[in-house]
């Protein structure tokens, strides 16, 4: 990969994390109005949603705080599409080491995110 190459993937994952950022506050922000609007989150107390099947379901139903979290999830997921474009840029310039360390980190990220959601 030349100079040029590398500096467009680097623009790229600046773009991701912006947009990433930008959107997901986006949506906490509607998440919010939804709060306000709806007085209340639009569960029982104590009460969310702890699957993503249930989280979209409270989305369409437009509960304010299924929301929020699919902008937290948003925001989270931002870095982790990072990871993936950097491993994709080390394949290209066959950098093996460095596509198996990357890789590495984002199992290590995918395994955080599953096993830490069900804990």
């Amino acid at each position: 990969m030349n100079k040029n190459e590398m500096r467009d993937v680097e623009l790229i994952i600046g773009k991701i994390l912006r947009i990433g950022v930008v959107v997901s506050a986006i949506v906490i922000v509607l998440g919010m109005i939804l709060y306000l609007v709806n007085g209340g989150s639009g569960y029982a107390d104590g009460q969310w949603p702890k699957r993503f099947g249930l989280m979209f379901q409270g989305i369409v139903q437009g509960k304010s705080y299924a929301v929020i979290m699919l902008g937290i999830f948003l925001l989270i997921l931002t870095p982790v599409l990072r990871v993936v474009v950097s491993i994709y840029a080390f394949m290209v310039e066959k950098d093996r080491l460095y596509v198996y360390i990357t890789t590495a980190v984002l199992v290590i990220l995918i395994f955080a995110m599953v096993f830490g959601y069900n804990a």
